[in-house]
């Protein structure tokens, strides 16, 4: 795979701070562009310049490393001590919130989640899927919706996979504890009955057992192997596709059709669109909202 060109450093000061104070060159941005886009299929471009210099330069000062060059050895080194992987958690956006794109979640809750729910009361197995799940709000918005239409989802067979490339976040998630001013657009019936303030951490709150029993979170690639080998009646992936070129973007779309259940959905991100040769298995039901549609007999 080819790494992504940048044409030129920044002009003016930033050219000096960039190229002169901390020698990060044209080669070191396409070598970690290349390992990016290798590793995690994250594109990025040819305009992200400043936001990699601003990431990985507290990785280089933590390393007692004196240039971006030694910087790119290091983590292209078979011995990088687990570098590379802090090299992708820091390049990777974590923009999350509870209910962020709140009508999904009103759909799932209107119109897809009770007749899940109804499958899992006579002993249906039901598996959600949180692609790109962050710290966590995303997939646990989603078991407050299921126990939401389902109070005793916790004791049927219904589980939500959460995952991310970054193990930290995933940790984070495992944890269940979010600042209380992260909670204002949670339901108030939902918060007050599955949260509590947590005695170890003044001004949190922590999830309910309830709902994290309805959650497993684990550290996956999706640009590389996926483990599983079950369907799945929901895959949430928002706004995660929007890091990958266009052929990542296609070939991860149809890598969720092969994963779908029958009439199973898919929610994207805002700004997504489902193309590529999964556009002809997946029909609109409604803004970045799609449904499996049954294969042409």
């Amino acid at each position: 795979m080819s790494a992504s060109v940048v044409r030129s450093p920044p002009a003016g000061r930033n050219a000096e701070r960039h190229e002169l104070t901390f020698a990060f060159t044209r080669r070191d941005y396409k070598r970690i562009a290349a390992l990016v886009y290798s590793d995690a299929g994250i594109d990025l471009g040819e305009a992200k310049w400043d936001l990699v210099f601003s990431r990985l330069i507290k990785r280089v000062r933590e390393l007692n490393l004196n240039t971006f060059c030694a910087y790119c050895d290091l983590v292209e080194s078979p011995d990088s001590g687990g570098e590379r992987l802090e090299m992708l958690s820091a390049l990777t956006t974590n923009v999350t919130r509870f209910y962020r794109e709140r009508p999904h979640f009103d759909h799932l809750e209107r119109e897809v989640l009770p007749s899940l729910m109804a499958s899992a009361r006579k002993g249906g197995k039901v598996r959600i899927w949180s692609a790109g799940c962050s710290t966590g709000p995303e997939p646990y918005s989603i078991a407050l919706s299921v126990l939401a239409v389902e109070p005793q989802a916790h004791r049927l067979d219904v589980k939500i996979l959460a995952t991310d490339i970054d193990p930290r976040v995933v940790d984070a998630g495992r944890r269940g504890v979010y600042p209380e001013s992260a909670l204002g657009d949670v339901p108030t019936s939902l918060r007050s009955r599955y949260f509590a303030a947590d005695p170890a951490a003044p001004g949190e709150s922590r999830i309910a057992e309830e709902a994290r029993a309805l959650v497993s979170f684990r550290t996956l690639n999706l640009h590389g192997d996926w483990p599983m080998r079950g369907l799945f009646q929901v895959i949430f992936c928002r706004n995660v596709v929007i890091y990958f070129d266009e052929q990542g973007r296609r070939a991860l779309w149809s890598r969720f059709t092969s994963i779908l259940a029958p009439d199973g959905w898919l929610y994207v991100g805002h700004s997504e669109r489902v193309a590529g040769p999964a556009s002809a298995r997946l029909r609109s039901a409604g803004v970045t909202i799609y449904q499996l549609a049954a294969r042409p007999t």
